[in-house]
């Protein structure tokens, strides 16, 4: 297990790492999670014998441009070809991803003569419901095994690359301009802003939309939401810094809505800046962001909270231990990695992990080592206690789970306190 713990503590330092969208070269550091292995990195039972790769995770933010983001970039080619995460696998998702898209078809009369495009369009979740309304549809999803399921299981077509502006400039050549596109839970992905950005302005049509959805850094620290810091997540946004980036590709944020998804994520129109009409929401935002979203000492403080939690969650599991009382774990999540590996929790306190998805079932946890399993196994097993690491997804899980609760099962949510269900 790797169990390396260090914060900054309230204490600014100053890494010499490059800031993501404006280039300057020093960040101040928020919190340090040491050296941890890759989050989605699920093993095979024949490799728990091998050591695993570690990679620095450190969360630090640019002063000039406030944008949030680890120091350490990991190669997409490594991250994204092969993807253990399928956004089918959560009603919840596919639920949220038909709301907007029916929203989106219906106020701006999109049909058989339009396009709309999603950015990270993973097995089809969102894209599907455009298809099936009769308006084509692109999806742009890196990892090949996704990709395919998209196309053979939702008639979604799929091109399987990384977006960014060389693609968006092909598309164009070939004949392809977008009505809408969709980037939901990518931008936070992306070593390359500015390309893909860039590319959003070359794809749209000059009356055409751009919707984004990214976790918001507000959120993420009034909520204590550091599990959601991991190597495929890069950045971390404020209205602040996603209005200098699209800035300076030309485009304009016209709309902004704050969303419960996700812990608590923005949701951002944009459009071509000649043609924008921005809207009050942005502007209340932005005037709100400027009371803290430079502020060092929020930062500082964050850490702080993060090292109160372990405390918390810590000792109330091994105090649960000592009494004999079994745990399982319900999420082989990117984020419950985070917490597992960061909090030095492991199989001395937990006995395994469910999920929902078929991808992950038989495989182990990184770090921890744990056996991902079907979830049917908490009512066979009737463990006291299920650590809940997907807690983003807790009304659908408890729901779902009502036999195991029913039994006399609890729920132990870690964020953004720690409470039994």
């Amino acid at each position: 297990m790797v169990h390396e713990l260090s914060s900054a503590n309230g204490k600014a330092h100053h890494t010499d790492a490059e800031c993501r969208i404006c280039g300057q070269i020093g960040l101040n550091s928020i919190l340090s999670l040491g050296h941890t292995p890759l989050a989605n990195a699920l093993l095979r039972e024949d490799q728990l014998n091998q050591a695993e790769s570690c990679w620095p995770l450190e969360l630090a933010w640019c002063p000039d441009c406030s944008l949030a983001q680890i120091t350490e970039t990991v190669p997409p080619e490594i991250l994204f070809r092969e993807y253990a995460y399928f956004s089918s696998f959560s009603d919840t998702m596919v639920a949220h991803a038909r709301t907007i898209a029916d929203r989106i078809r219906t106020e701006r009369k999109l049909g058989p003569q339009s396009l709309a495009v999603e950015i990270a369009s993973n097995d089809g979740y969102l894209l599907q419901w455009y298809h099936k309304a009769g308006v084509p549809v692109l999806g742009i999803e890196p990892a090949q095994n996704i990709a395919r399921v998209a196309q053979a299981e939702r008639g979604v077509r799929t091109i399987s690359e990384f977006f960014g502006r060389q693609i968006a400039e092909d598309l164009v050549r070939s004949g392809h301009r977008a009505d809408v596109i969709h980037a939901n839970n990518v931008l936070a992905h992306v070593a390359d802003l500015n390309g893909v950005v860039a590319g959003f302005a070359t794809l749209l049509k000059p009356d055409g939309i751009v919707v984004v959805e990214a976790p918001y850094l507000k959120d993420l620290i009034d909520h204590v939401e550091f599990d959601t810091i991991y190597h495929e997540h890069l950045c971390y946004f404020s209205l602040t810094a996603l209005a200098r980036l699209f800035q300076q590709h030309g485009l304009t944020i016209v709309n902004v809505e704050r969303l419960a998804i996700h812990g608590g994520s923005l949701r951002i129109f944009a459009a071509h800046s000649a043609s924008a009409q921005v809207q009050p929401s942005v502007t209340k935002l932005l005037q709100e962001e400027a009371a803290w979203v430079r502020n060092n000492d929020i930062y500082g403080q964050f850490g702080a909270r993060v090292e109160s939690l372990r405390q918390s969650l810590t000792g109330l599991l091994t105090d649960l231990k000592s009494q004999g009382k079994s745990i399982a774990v319900y999420g082989a999540s990117a984020k419950g990695s985070t917490l597992l590996n960061y909090f030095g929790i492991g199989a001395d306190v937990l006995d395994y992990v469910v999920d929902r998805s078929t991808i992950k079932q038989g495989l182990y946890t990184p770090g921890t080592r744990l056996k991902i399993c079907d979830p049917a196994r908490l009512v066979e097993d009737q463990p006291d206690y299920c650590l809940l690491l997907t807690w983003n997804f807790a009304d659908e899980i408890l729901k779902q789970q009502s036999a195991y609760r029913q039994q006399g099962g609890k729920f132990i949510i870690p964020i953004p306190e720690v409470r039994v269900a």
